[in-house]
């Protein structure tokens, strides 16, 4: 561990509860912005204490700063199209628990997701899209049994098999989870009221 001893470690639960905390300001329109301040700049030169690794998609409408009401070393953001996992975003995540002390990651998914369209969609898909598609695949054929709208449903499925990915993920996350230091969470964002709910 490096640099976190000097700085208090927030909890899973305290954590969630400042990314809610600060989702309401956002979506009430009563936002603080907090450190965004040329102090707080200086202030994080030294040394980053992240509270919350957000595993989020690369959707421009949901950026994790702004919908969550907070700053500059606040969040340890890990983006990719369907937040889908590979090894190096998995990587960025256990430097955050390992050196950064960070105890909680939110797996956040949203509306209108076009990953998940397109692995929805399936067929000829040209690129390296075809690998993002590939991974959130299971959660689609996972979501064909269900009830109700298929693309919302394989939305969930997506950010609960990747919740599900990280809490068994050997050897570090795995390890975390069993000995209750780490909490990870599967979230929604809606585009309409901005507003984030986490997975029961």
């Amino acid at each position: 561990m490096m640099h976190h001893q000097d700085e208090a470690v927030v909890s899973g639960d305290k954590a969630l509860q400042k990314l809610m905390d600060g989702n309401n300001r956002y979506v009430s329109a009563q936002m603080s912005h907090p450190n965004q301040t040329p102090a707080r700049r200086s202030e994080v030169i030294e040394g980053q204490h992240p509270f919350a690794v957000i595993v989020g998609c690369s959707d421009s409408r949901v950026p994790p700063e702004i919908i969550f009401d907070q700053g500059l070393g606040d969040l340890f953001v890990v983006r990719l199209a369907g937040h889908v996992l590979s090894d190096e975003a998995l990587g960025s995540i256990e430097y955050a628990l390992e050196h950064l002390g960070t105890r909680l990651i939110m797996v956040l998914g949203h509306d209108n997701c076009g990953a998940v369209t397109a692995a929805v969609k399936g067929g000829d898909i040209p690129g390296h899209i075809g690998s993002i598609v590939k991974a959130i695949a299971p959660a689609v054929k996972k979501a064909k049994n269900q009830p109700g709208d298929l693309l919302e449903n394989a939305i969930r499925e997506n950010v609960a098999m990747v919740v599900e990915q990280l809490k068994y993920s050997d050897p570090l996350l795995k390890e975390l989870v069993e000995n209750g230091a780490l909490k990870i969470v599967g979230a929604h964002y809606h585009l309409d009221d901005g507003k984030v709910s986490v997975a029961p």
